[in-house]
């Protein structure tokens, strides 16, 4: 006899709509309350603001003119290809504050009170992360009007140049929930930021972000062209059309297919790293 239609089976499904709005309704929650927390103390989203426009401007200024870039040491051509690296690390950097903010509400015994309430053991970690995407998109928001008033310029046309921006911020969301984990291992604020930050900048630096990869030493090549943040900012400049003409794109996989690897990477992360942040929270105590 067929169990398709039967009342056990409408109920299993209702079970696992209704636990699913539930987590969603919680994770929301969570996030109005750390956006909330975010609008009383702005001086966190404006120091947030200050360290990427000030790469922004150095990276433009100081070092524009004086690296090659598909042949050419042009600052202009220099200013189209940066922009896509400063982006990227914006939106990583953001896992440092992550980490932080899920430590000292670890510290505070603010993850306790979550735990005791019946909401969904993910919802803490999911709301906290969504509203640090909602800050990241802000961050992206300002820094691209800075990126203009320095003279850099999409040209591949608006929906391709959104992709773009949606690919950059699929890289903040994943690197937010190593913050989490990061959050939820340590025990004080300041441990977690530093511990966001240490493994950052050599993923940053050790890519094709701020000079081609193709002049690094071969070990260091490699790694920046398998690199899961290489592969983002590779899409992001193909997306906004900043890849300037005789750039040669190297034959490694993720740089020939950026879109689908930068869309592969973050997914893998986000998979993976929910999975350990969210048993790492049943399990943490303050």
């Amino acid at each position: 006899m067929s169990v398709v239609g039967s009342p056990a089976s409408r109920a299993a499904a209702l079970r696992l709509r209704g636990g699913l709005g539930r987590s969603v309704r919680d994770s929301l929650v969570v996030a109005k309350r750390n956006l909330i927390r975010m609008i009383r103390i702005p001086e966190v989203v404006i120091f947030g603001l200050i360290q990427p426009i000030m790469f922004v401007v150095l990276f433009s200024y100081v070092f524009g003119g004086s690296i090659a870039v598909g042949g050419s040491t042009d600052p202009t051509i220099y200013r189209q290809f940066l922009m896509a690296g400063i982006f990227a690390q914006t939106v990583t950097f953001a896992t440092a504050g992550a980490g932080a903010g899920i430590a000292d509400d670890m510290h505070k015994g603010l993850i306790d009170r979550f735990r005791s309430l019946p909401m969904a053991r993910g919802a803490v970690l999911t709301g906290r992360t969504l509203a640090d995407l909602v800050q990241t998109a802000l961050t992206l928001v300002v820094l691209a009007v800075v990126a203009v008033i320095v003279g850099w310029r999409t040209h591949a046309g608006i929906p391709k140049a959104v992709a773009g921006f949606a690919l950059l911020l699929l890289l903040g969301y994943a690197f937010s929930w190593i913050g989490a984990l990061i959050g939820l291992s340590v025990r004080t604020p300041e441990a977690a930021t530093s511990g966001g930050l240490i493994w950052l900048f050599p993923l940053t630096f050790i890519s094709n972000a701020f000079v081609p990869a193709d002049n690094m030493p071969t070990v260091l090549r490699h790694i920046a062209e398998w690199n899961p943040f290489s592969a983002t900012v590779q899409a992001a400049r193909e997306l906004f059309g900043n890849l300037p003409p005789g750039y040669p794109v190297p034959d490694a996989w993720p740089m020939q297919h950026p879109v689908w690897a930068s869309l592969i990477w973050s997914v893998l992360i986000v998979v993976l790293f929910r999975t350990l942040a969210v048993r790492k929270f049943r399990s943490a105590t303050a």
